[in-house]
Order: structure tokens, then sequence, then C-alpha cells
């Protein structure tokens, strides 16, 4: 009788031990056993697909909070379809803002924490971007975006979206740095502009141009964000110094400020929403100036501080103060025709930004 007790006591422990949570659960007859996903997915509204024909664009934003009425730009040109936001932090906080806080008709807003590059490899996220109209990005630290999804088939999907569906792109702070064609990786962590611009080559200085994100409107710009961070211009325009030298091309840059949104559209017409008189929110379109052959910096190398001042306008640049209309832009197709800004000329001389 004792050894009965001892042998039910024994089988209960087990039983028990076996359906913990700690341990994966024994499957049912027919069923499949529950596999942890390598990301977290969290959805509202309808959970049915709806297609509609997106009008394509990018939302670039510079950080901080979002712009409401750059956000409404980028959610209305997904025409009532479904947006998915890609993130590899956080949780849900956009889900309900998109859905319902800004009176924008969608029919679901679905939200990817990726845990890992794992994730890149999943059926099921593969079919949620196939179906998506707006595709978001979070900020965050956009090397966990370039090394999750760079040369995956997320990145294809998302690729092929644009080009055939012609879906809407935009993301803020990190999810902004990523969508140019050149983007810095950020692979080493963060760089500062007096260390960028006393030695352009400092091993933190990380500039990606493999494949990613492409827009062709982009394709030879690079962007940056939290532009009112005076960590933020001098490093930008070391960036732009890098590719020129090593690539012999006039790259160009594209920034916000925080709180700061450029909106392009499908005909490549950036407008630029931000809260000015009451804020001083700016946008600047940097270009090498195109009046100066041959212009690359006088000095690019190791360990030597940049110079690129070309008679003090080696850099031209407009700069926009957003409005909550976005009634002011810039033509990305020629990068010269704008309205209500101002031209300014930015130099370098020896690791020092004026601007």
């Amino acid at each position: 009788m004792i050894n009965l007790k001892i042998m039910l006591f024994s089988m209960s422990v087990f039983f028990i031990s076996c359906s913990s949570s700690e341990t994966p659960s024994i499957p049912s007859e027919g069923k499949e056993p529950t596999v942890p996903k390598d990301y977290t997915s969290y959805k509202i509204g309808n959970a049915s697909d709806k297609i509609t024909n997106p009008l394509g664009g990018i939302c670039l934003m510079g950080g901080a909070t979002e712009n409401d009425e750059a956000m409404k730009w980028f959610l209305k040109r997904a025409q009532g379809g479904d947006v998915l936001v890609l993130r590899t932090s956080g949780t849900d906080g956009y889900n309900r803002y998109m859905f319902s806080d800004l009176g924008v008709d969608l029919n679901s807003v679905e939200t990817i924490v990726c845990k890992n590059e794992k994730a890149s490899q999943d059926a099921t996220l593969h079919e949620k971007i196939k179906h998506a109209e707006a595709i978001w990005f979070a900020g965050g630290d956009q090397w966990d975006y370039i090394s999750f999804w760079r040369d995956t088939e997320i990145a294809a999907l998302i690729n092929k979206g644009i080009k055939e569906r012609n879906i809407v792109i935009g993301g803020t702070s990190a999810g902004m740095a990523i969508q140019g064609g050149y983007y810095y990786s950020a692979q080493r962590g963060s760089i500062k502009s007096d260390q960028a611009l006393q030695n352009p080559y400092d091993t933190d200085l990380t500039i990606g141009h493999s494949s990613f994100i492409n827009h062709n409107i982009l394709a030879d710009v690079i962007t940056d964000t939290h532009y009112d961070n005076p960590d933020r211009k001098g490093r930008h325009v070391a960036f732009l110094a890098r590719i020129a030298k090593e690539n012999n091309i006039a790259a160009k840059g594209i920034a916000c400020d925080e709180y700061t949104a450029v909106c392009i559209d499908e005909k490549g017409l950036a407008s630029v929403f931000g809260g000015y008189p009451d804020h001083d929110d700016n946008a600047y379109f940097i270009l090498p100036n195109p009046d100066i052959l041959n212009n690359i910096p006088e000095t690019c190398e190791e360990n030597k501080p940049l110079e690129w001042n070309k008679g003090e306008k080696a850099l031209k640049v407009y700069a926009i103060k957003g409005t909550k209309d976005g009634k002011k832009t810039y033509d990305l197709t020629d990068w010269k025709t704008a309205t209500g800004g101002a031209w300014q000329y930015w130099f370098v001389t020896n690791g020092v930004l004026n601007d």
C-alpha cells in the first residue's frame, strides 16, 4: 500500500512538472507544439486584410514626439488599408495613436517587435509585409534594424512593396536614419560632431551603402535626425565629406530637428511639417555647392581635422521652418526649386563647422 502511494505521488509530480510554464508542454494529438516566436505582435482593428491602392511617398521624422500633421499625411496615403509598424524595442505605443487618435480611417495597425535577426526568416512576418499598404519604422537603434533586416527577405519584400505596390514608407529617429541610399549605421555606437570633424575616419564613423531600403529619390542621400542637438550638424557634414571623397559623387543630406518631418510625395516634392512659429522646428536640405567644380574636401584624412572650405561656400543648404500646414516645400527632383525657406552656405575650417 505504501509503495502504491509513493508511485502515485511520483506520477503526480511528473505530470505537474511537465505542465509547468518553464517546460514545453506535450502537444495534444493532431496539434503542433507551441514554439516561441522571434517577434511579438500587437494588432488593433480588423483581423482580415483589406486591399487598397496606396499613394506611395516617404515620411521622415526627426525624433522625439511625432508630428501629428505629418503622421496624418503618412496614414492617409495608405488609403484606408493596413499599417505595419516595425521595431526592435518597445511595445504597441503606435497602435491606438495611428488607428484612432488622429482620425484617419484605417483597416488595421499592427506592431511587430523583432527580438533578433531570426525573425527575418519568419514566413508569417513575410505575409504581413506583403499585405501592408504602409510601413513605419519606429525609433531605436538603427544598427539593430540594419543587422536584423539588411540582405534578408524582410528588406526584399519591403522594396518589392515600394516598387510594385506603391506602399508608403516612414520612420522617426533611427527609422529615418535608414531611409537613404547612404546611411550612418551606428555599428560602433553614436559619434559626436567634434569627433567626426577632428577625424572624419574615426572608427565610430560608420557609413553604409549596401542596398537596404531602396527609394530612388533618396539614392544619393544620407539623412540625420535630432538636428537641434549640437552634436548632429558637424557629423552630418563629415558623412558627406567621406562620401564625396570615397565615391566621387555629390551626395546630399536631409536632416530634421525633433518634432519636425519631411514628407516626400510620389513626385519628389518634399513638404516640411513642424510647429513654427510657436516652435523653432527646422529641416535642412544639404548639397555640395554645385557651382564649384570638383567639390571635394581639401582635407579629409585619418587623424586630421576636416577642411571643406572652398572660399567659405563648400555646401549650399536650404533651411525650412516646418509649419502645421506643411506648405513650405523643396523639390528633390532638381535640388534647387524651393519655397518658404532660405539658402545658406556652410563650410568647415580646421575641423570647425561654420553654419
